[in-house]
């Protein structure tokens, strides 16, 4: 089966609304979060050799790289597997990081690139350079909208979950990107950092998105 037809909703907030809604959003969560953001910075010096950012290239919109800052929760002399998923109770990543990305504090850097355009508070989680010249068309749909520092795949799934799951999540956001959705996982986002990943995860094919989504019949959708 053919990928379906690739296609972002056109409406206000598509097409003006969300980027005015980034600007402002990150501007007033950067000065809201600063004591949050310098009391990291010392608590990763304080507490572990190494760099206090960890930065990659990833694909952003349409697939142009850009440079991806978090702040470094795993050991410094370690060296990265782009193909490693990496749960919560990873050897390698340092006790301080585990609250870090517990709490999603890694991601706050993350905030400006937003301000620069590069990703918006919502949308797919941006990948690596070689992931992103391996998608087929119905992947690349993902690459659609600006990458974000929450979307729905995060909301709904752990960090165990398989890159063809949040594919699917991810999809299913642009086919449905709204005002309405967007505002439904910054709010998610919350609960999902008081609750726990495990509390909110769930298989796609579960949800209410799934019949905004038809896969091609070789796609491993479990």
């Amino acid at each position: 089966m053919a990928a379906e037809p690739q296609s972002v909703p056109r409406n206000f907030w598509t097409l003006a609304g969300k980027r005015a809604f980034d600007l402002l959003a990150a501007l007033v969560l950067l000065l809201l979060t600063l004591p949050i953001t310098l009391t990291a910075a010392l608590l990763i010096k304080l507490t572990s050799r190494g760099p206090l950012f960890f930065v990659q290239d990833r694909g952003g919109r349409d697939g142009q790289v850009f440079r991806l800052p978090k702040f470094r929760t795993m050991r410094g002399d370690r060296k990265p597997d782009p193909k490693e998923l990496v749960p919560l109770d990873h050897p390698e990543i340092t006790a301080v990081g585990r609250i870090f990305r517990r709490m999603k504090i890694d991601e706050l850097p993350q905030l400006f690139s937003v301000l620069f355009g590069d990703m918006s508070l919502v949308g797919p989680r941006p990948t690596l350079p070689d992931q992103v010249a391996a998608y087929d068309d119905f992947r690349r749909q993902r690459l659609l909208v600006r990458p974000g520092i929450t979307g729905l795949a995060q909301v709904n799934s752990n960090a165990s979950a398989t890159w063809e799951q949040r594919i699917l999540f991810d999809i299913a956001y642009v086919r449905r990107c709204g005002l309405l959705m967007d505002v439904g996982i910054l709010l998610r986002t919350g609960w999902v950092v008081l609750a726990g990943e495990a509390r909110t995860s769930r298989a796609f094919r579960t949800t209410r998105y799934a019949q905004y989504v038809t896969p091609p019949e070789d796609y491993p959708v479990e």
